[in-house]
Formats: C-alpha cells, sequence, structure tokens
C-alpha cells in the first residue's frame, strides 16, 4: 500500500529539497503567527513553485478568514488547504467551494471518543490529520512533539483516510506504522533541531527508518 509522508512546517529550501529527494509526498507550509514554523504566503510561494510537480503543496491554517485564505491560495496556489483549528463541518464546506481545493481537516486526539468527532465531517473533509491534544499551556494546536495512543486507530473504519501526526521521529515510526497502519503520516518537530528549524540530517534519517519498517512488514 503507497504509504503518504508529508512533511510540514517548512521554510528553507535546504530543508524542502531535503524532504522531496527523501520521497516525500507532501509539503506543508504554515500560516500562524505563534508557530515557529510561520511564513508569509510570499515566502511559501516562492518555495513551493520549486516543489511543483514534485510534492503536493499544503496550506496549513487556523480558524483563518476568507480575506487571509484568499492572499495564501493568491500568492502560494497549494494544492491543499488544511484547517487545524475549531473549523465546523459548514466552514470546511465553504473553503471548499470558494478555493476549488481540497481540504484536510486536523482533529485533537486523546482517548477513542475523540475520534468519533469525524463523523459530521465525513464527505465534507477530503481528508482528515489526527494529532496528539496539545500540552497545557501550549498556544500551538500541532507541532508539539507529542504523541496519543495509536492503538486507537484500528478501530476506525477502513474507508477513512488520514495522516498520522504527533510526536513522530525516526526512533518510533516503526512502532507507529505497525500499531495504527496509517495511509499517511505528517512530521514536523520529530525532524528539527529546534522549534522551527528543520534538520537535513534527521529529515535523512526519518525517511531511513520509514523505509527499514516497511521493508521489515513487507518481509
Amino acid at each position: 500500500m503507497a504509504l503518504d509522508i508529508k512533511i510540514c512546517g517548512l521554510k528553507t529550501e535546504a530543508a524542502l529539497a531535503s524532504a522531496i529527494d527523501g520521497g516525500a509526498s507532501h509539503v506543508g507550509f504554515i500560516f500562524f503567527p505563534k508557530s515557529p514554523r510561520n511564513v508569509t504566503p510570499q515566502e511559501a510561494g516562492r518555495l513551493r513553485a520549486l516543489a511543483r510537480g514534485r510534492a503536493k503543496a499544503v496550506a496549513v491554517t487556523v480558524d483563518a478568514d476568507d480575506a487571509f485564505l484568499d492572499a495564501i491560495v493568491d500568492a502560494m496556489q497549494p494544492d491543499m488547504l488544511q484547517l487545524h483549528g475549531s473549523e465546523k463541518p459548514e466552514r470546511v464546506a465553504q473553503v471548499k467551494a470558494r478555493h476549488a481545493l481540497p481540504v484536510m481537516k486536523a482533529f485533537a486526539i486523546h482517548d477513542a471518543s475523540d475520534l468519533a468527532r469525524i463523523g459530521p465531517y465525513r464527505g465534507v473533509a477530503d481528508r482528515f490529520l489526527f494529532d496528539a491534544k496539545p500540552p497545557p499551556g501550549s498556544e500551538l494546536p500541532g507541532g508539539n512533539g507529542v504523541r496519543f495512543d495509536w492503538t486507537i486507530l484500528a478501530g476506525l473504519d477502513a474507508g477513512v483516510d488520514y495522516m498520522l501526526s504527533g510526536g513522530l521521529d525516526a526512533a518510533n515510526i516503526a512502532e507507529a506504522l505497525r500499531l495504527a497502519n496509517p495511509p499517511g503520516i505528517d512530521i514536523s518537530s520529530g525532524v528539527e533541531s529546534e522549534p522551527g528549524v528543520k534538520d537535513t540530517a534527521l529529515i535523512e534519517a526519518f525517511f531511513k527508518a520509514v523505509a527499514a519498517a516497511r521493508d521489515d512488514r513487507a518481509a
């Protein structure tokens, strides 16, 4: 089964090149001023141009209004929008219609009961992203480097398309793939030397760990 891999929170050409060369299917750019990974629409547009035809570019926003989304889409021309805030199903549908782009809706997960919240979004969002709930005091909805119990994802309907996020790194990706068998994975802080600073060596190590884990499962 194909595995989508998204490297999120990219800010530099070197990190983008490392992600694409490693085999990323998706590259993510974050538009949230409180995040150390925040970029402007113009910065993302320049990097997105380098990824065109090689990886799908995802614009990550948090409860963004129409004006901000318009600016992002105009400058970056993303392949997908990721809504990482408290957007309701109606807002997801509105964003899809306004921009004619697929939308991935993120959910903060702690236990199995949190998965029930996706119900009203099924058939509206094109894909889901399951991230760990932020630790107390964090102002970031994602990129906190914490994980949740991946075994609860085994109870999802087979037709639910999602990316697994939250606390992934080279050391635990084999466990994550074994326990959850997700159709996609998303990593940000797990390939950083410090918050917001992608490390090309860590990106390379992550892709090697993914390949090794998949080889072991296929053996």
